[in-house]
């Protein structure tokens, strides 16, 4: 199943800029393992071959006469909840999408950046769940173990990362999207602040809580495509002050005052987290204190924060639901929950938002003692491909809160998170561990992410049929 194996996106970006690969090459090397993995995979929903090249070319031009950008060249992948010009975006969703005339704010600043999008990745309807199955397009699946998820919703940009399809990818995560794949396939996922990257041409999407981020295999990766994609629209909602990413990877980032936190948000449903789970986060824990961080346990105070989520999630669903060609061909579970938005999408609505600011004092006084707090990214490693996507609405909901209880609170805050790998358990599954911390705080979880990814130099392990 493996080819040559494609340069991470920093070492991509540099040979392209000294003249030893070519944009065309990388790029035919990204479209060829596309195509050998796409019937095992499917990590893909569009593949933009002809016009990848032709950008390719474009950029191999500009190359030779000098031109220089952060990504000039490199090949990269997107999100199909997401507009590429030219493309449709399903979001999951079976039926026939119109093309879309003109790219998403991420999208248009990433080609300013001189990257080449390949393709979208396949996700979820709607971005729902922690899989990424469904009628429209098949079962993705998880390169380090195919009868495996490889997560959700942002699965499909996982699973190409993973198996070395593009050396990084643009996902969204509304309540872990990014965080759990990224902890399933043993990647980097960073979850920035809201507005880092932009949403447009949604001003915010599903009411705040969904944010664009980023996933890749280092944590130098990841910062350079979140630096690249960074940036506001004049109509977005929320406009936080630029940071920057990629120096911060770079950056020691001194002693820090860690929270160790295992236990889960009140859900009223039943959920564990597994032992296995528990040792990975436990032993990066105690690899923190090696490197001289104080680190202790302590937990933040979530309270009743599901009050806050449920109405801007299912509000999201119910106003996607009625841009659909044909919502007689969505999942019934997903009918229910946009059921479910319009009873909630007037006054709960109003008070889930106007709550924000109390839960942003009252969990925030974790801060007031600790840097960072250190909690799993999910509570059980990847599921097997059906295990969820057969389930009812009730049952489905159930399923999915036991196995990832931790990570929906942190968009419900609007603040930044990023998944580090935590190891492999059982038969080689991989799970991971988030570093959670304050308002525009990606900086400091990115330098300690790279200070960890030193010591424990997870990059150097990849799925063996893959590889």
């Amino acid at each position: 199943m493996a080819t040559e194996t494609l340069p991470g996106l920093g070492a991509a970006a540099r040979a392209l800029a000294e003249g030893t690969v070519s944009s065309r090459a990388l790029v035919e090397q990204a479209l060829d393992r596309i195509e050998r993995t796409q019937p095992v995979l499917n990590a893909f929903r569009r593949v933009r071959g002809e016009a990848a090249l032709a950008e390719a070319d474009a950029a191999d031009r500009e190359l030779a006469a000098g031109k220089r950008l952060p990504l000039l060249g490199v090949p990269v992948a997107v999100k199909d909840d997401t507009d590429v010009a030219g493309e449709p975006t399903a979001f999951g969703c079976a039926g026939e999408f119109p093309v879309r005339s003109e790219d998403a704010e991420a999208v248009r600043r990433l080609r300013a950046a001189g990257a080449v999008v390949v393709g979208k990745t396949n996700t979820c309807e709607l971005g729902q769940w922690p899989f990424t199955e469904g009628p429209a397009f098949g079962d993705t699946r998880n390169p380090w173990a195919p009868a495996h998820t490889p997560g959700g919703s942002s699965g499909g940009s996982a699973a190409a990362v993973a198996a070395g399809l593009v050396p990084a990818a643009l996902g969204s995560d509304g309540a872990g999207s990014v965080r759990i794949p990224a902890a399933w396939t043993h990647l980097v996922g960073i979850k920035p602040q809201r507005g880092r990257i932009s949403t447009w041409p949604w001003a915010e999407a599903f009411h705040g809580i969904t944010v664009n981020g980023t996933l890749a295999r280092t944590v130098e990766d990841a910062a350079l495509l979140l630096d690249a994609a960074s940036g506001s629209h004049a109509g977005d909602r929320h406009r936080p002050p630029a940071v920057q990413a990629a120096e911060a990877a770079r950056r020691d980032p001194g002693r820090l005052r860690i929270a160790l936190s295992l236990r889960m948000p009140f859900t009223a449903t039943p959920k564990r987290l597994s032992p296995a789970v528990r040792a990975r986060v436990v032993a990066l824990a105690e690899r923190l204190a090696a490197l001289g961080h104080d680190v202790e346990e302590a937990d933040p105070r979530y309270g009743q924060i599901g009050l806050a989520f449920v109405p801007r999630a299912t509000a999201g669903i119910t106003e996607w639901v009625d841009r659909i060609p044909d919502p007689a061909r969505l999942d019934p579970r997903t009918r229910e929950a946009a059921r479910m938005g319009r009873l909630l999408g007037g006054a709960p609505l109003r008070l889930a938002k106007r709550s924000e600011a109390a839960l942003h004092r009252r969990i925030g006084a974790v801060f007031d003692t600790y840097d960072v707090v250190l909690a799993p990214t999910t509570a059980a490693p990847p599921p097997r491909i059906g295990d969820l996507a057969r389930l009812n609405g009730w049952r489905t909901d159930r399923a999915m809160i036991a196995a990832c209880p931790y990570a929906w609170p942190w968009n419900v805050l609007g603040w930044p998170g990023v998944n580090v790998p935590a190891g492999l358990v059982g038969d080689g599954l991989p799970v991971g561990a988030q570093l959670l911390g304050p308002a525009h705080s990606e900086p400091l979880l990115i330098s300690l992410a790279a200070q960890l990814e030193a010591d424990q130099r997870w990059f150097e392990r990849r799925p063996p049929a893959f590889g």
